[in-house]
C-alpha cells in the first residue's frame, strides 16, 4: 500500500496526457482544413486559368466510313440483308519526337494562399513515314487531320504557330474524329481525301498556360524532350526520370532520350482510344504509345475522370518549404513534449518533495499543444523559420512566467525554459533535417531515457509513495 499514492499520482499524469491529445488532434485537424482550403484555392486557379497539363502528339489521323452488309432477322422473323454504315479512323504517331522549352514560372494568389502557375514556351518536332491506307470494301476514306491532344485548350495562348512540311496550318479547337476520346485542337493536312499520307515533318511552336504541373507523353518511336526553367525547386515525376538534369539557385533543366522499347505509350494509346472512355488528356494520368493502328468506331465517352495509364514525363514546380507540411510533421512531436514535460515535473515532484496540482500539470500542458497552433497560424503569413522562432519564443516565456511561481523559483524555471529551448531547437533540427528525421528521433528518445534512469538510479520509490501526501 506504501506504493498506492505513487502508482496513483502517475495514473493521474498519465490520464491527463491522453487527456491532452483531443486539443493537438483538433489541431491536426485544423491543419488538415487548412490543406483543404490551399487545395481549393488550386482548383479555382484551374477553373478560371488552366489546370495541371498534358501534350500528347502530333498524331496524323484519317477517318472514313465504311458500308458493312449483315445478314439479320427482321420482325417477321425472316432472313434479310441490311447495311449499315459505320464510322471509325485511323491514326499514325510520329517516327521521330522532339520536344523543348521553358517554363516560365509565376504565382496567383487566392486569399492567403499562393498557387504555382507556368506558361510553357513550346517548340515541337515530329516526323511521320509514309501511311498507306488499305483497301477496304464500301470504306470511303476523308479528309487527314493533325491532332494535338492538350489537358486544358484555355491554357493556348495566342495563335499557335504549326507548319507541315514548311506550310502552315491553321489550328482549330477540338480534335475533329478523336473527339471525347481528347481534348486539344487540330488542322486539317493538305492532302486530299483517300491518298496515302507521304512522310511528313511537323514544327510547331506555341505558348501554353498551366497550374504546377506538365505532362508530356513520348508516343513516338524515338523521343526527346527537353524542359527547362528559372524555377529552382522541380519535381520529375510521371514514368521516366531524366537522363540529364540540372538543378541549380536560377533553375533547372532536365533532358530525356526514350524509345518505344522502354515506353508503352504507344499501345497504350490505342488501347485507350479503342475503348473511347473519356477524355485521354485528362490529367490524373500517366502517359502514351503507338504504331499506326486501326480503330473500330468506340462507345460513348465516359463522364468518370479514370485515370487513363498512359506513360509521361512529369515536370511540377513544387514549393520545397510547404508550411503545412512542416507544421503537421511538427504536430506529430506534440505528444512528446507533453510527456517529457510531465515526466520532468513528476521528478521535481518526487525528488524535490514539490506538490505540483493535476490542473497546473493541464496548463502546462495545453501551453505546449497551443504552440502548434500558433506555428500554423502564423506560417500562412510569415516564412516558417520566423513563425517557429516567435511561437516557440512566446510559449517559452509563457511557461517561464508560470513555472516561476508553480516551482516557487525563479531558477527551476529557468531550468524548464532552458529544457524546452532545447526542445524546440532539435524539433527544428528534425524538420530541416527529413532524411534523417528517423535517427535523430531516435538517438533524442534514447539520450532522454538514459538521463531519466541515470538521475532516478538510487531513487527508493517505496520510500517516495509513503511520502507523498
Amino acid at each position: 500500500m506504501k506504493s498506492f499514492k505513487l502508482l496513483l499520482r502517475f495514473l493521474t499524469v498519465g490520464g491527463l496526457v491522453l487527456l491532452l491529445l483531443i486539443p493537438l488532434l483538433m489541431i491536426r485537424g485544423t491543419i488538415s482544413d487548412r490543406e483543404q482550403y490551399q487545395q481549393q484555392a488550386t482548383e479555382r486557379v484551374s477553373q478560371s486559368m488552366a489546370g495541371p497539363q498534358q501534350f500528347i502528339g502530333p498524331l496524323r489521323v484519317v477517318p472514313y466510313k465504311e458500308t458493312r452488309v449483315a445478314d439479320t432477322l427482321n420482325a417477321a422473323g425472316k432472313p434479310e440483308r441490311k447495311a449499315e454504315v459505320v464510322e471509325g479512323y485511323l491514326y499514325q504517331t510520329p517516327k521521330t519526337l522532339l520536344v523543348q522549352g521553358s517554363l516560365k514560372p509565376d504565382t496567383r494568389r487566392i486569399g492567403i494562399y499562393d498557387v504555382r502557375v507556368f506558361e510553357w514556351q513550346a517548340g515541337v518536332q515530329a516526323g511521320f513515314e509514309p501511311l498507306e491506307l488499305p483497301a477496304v470494301e464500301g470504306r470511303v476514306y476523308g479528309e487527314p487531320t493533325l491532332v494535338i491532344g492538350l489537358a486544358d485548350v484555355r491554357g493556348v495562348v495566342g495563335s499557335p504557330d504549326f507548319k507541315v512540311d514548311g506550310r502552315p496550318v491553321a489550328m482549330e479547337s477540338g480534335t475533329a474524329s478523336l473527339a471525347g476520346r481528347m481534348s486539344g485542337m487540330h488542322a486539317g493536312l493538305p492532302q486530299a481525301a483517300g491518298i496515302a499520307l507521304p512522310a511528313s515533318q511537323v514544327i510547331a511552336n506555341f505558348r501554353l498556360n498551366g497550374t504546377q504541373a506538365l505532362g508530356i507523353s513520348p508516343i513516338a518511336d524515338s523521343n526527346r524532350i527537353t524542359i527547362g526553367s528559372t524555377w529552382p525547386h522541380p519535381l520529375f515525376g510521371g514514368s521516366f526520370l531524366p537522363n540529364r538534369k540540372q538543378i541549380r539557385a536560377d533553375g533547372f533543366s532536365g533532358d530525356w532520350e526514350i524509345s518505344s522499347l522502354a515506353s508503352s505509350a504507344q499501345s497504350q494509346l490505342g488501347e485507350q482510344l479503342s475503348k473511347g472512355e473519356g477524355s485521354l488528356t485528362r490529367r490524373s494520368l500517366r502517359s502514351y504509345r503507338g504504331d499506326s493502328k486501326e480503330l473500330s468506331p468506340a462507345a460513348a465517352p465516359s463522364p468518370s475522370g479514370v485515370d487513363t495509364g498512359i506513360d509521361s514525363v512529369d515536370i511540377s514546380l513544387v514549393d520545397p518549404t510547404d508550411v503545412y507540411t512542416q507544421v503537421d510533421r511538427a504536430s506529430k512531436y506534440g505528444i512528446l513534449f507533453v510527456v517529457l514535460t510531465f515526466v520532468a515535473f513528476g521528478l521535481f515532484e518526487l525528488i524535490k518533495r514539490l506538490p505540483i496540482h493535476p490542473l497546473q500539470y493541464l496548463l502546462v500542458g495545453l501551453a505546449l499543444a497551443i504552440f502548434f497552433l500558433l506555428l500554423l497560424s502564423l506560417s500562412e503569413h510569415l516564412e516558417f523559420v520566423k513563425a517557429y522562432l516567435i511561437s516557440a519564443v512566446a510559449c517559452i516565456g509563457l511557461q517561464f512566467v508560470y513555472l516561476s511561481g508553480v516551482l516557487r523559483s525563479w531558477l527551476r524555471a529557468s531550468g524548464f525554459a532552458v529544457m524546452l529551448t532545447a526542445l524546440y531547437g532539435v524539433l527544428y533540427s528534425l524538420l530541416i533535417s527529413e532524411d534523417n528525421a528517423l535517427l535523430m528521433g531516435s538517438l533524442l528518445l534514447f539520450g532522454i531515457l538514459a538521463a531519466i534512469m541515470w538521475i532516478t538510479r538510487k531513487v527508493d520509490w517505496y520510500e517516495l509513495g509513503s511520502s507523498l501526501r
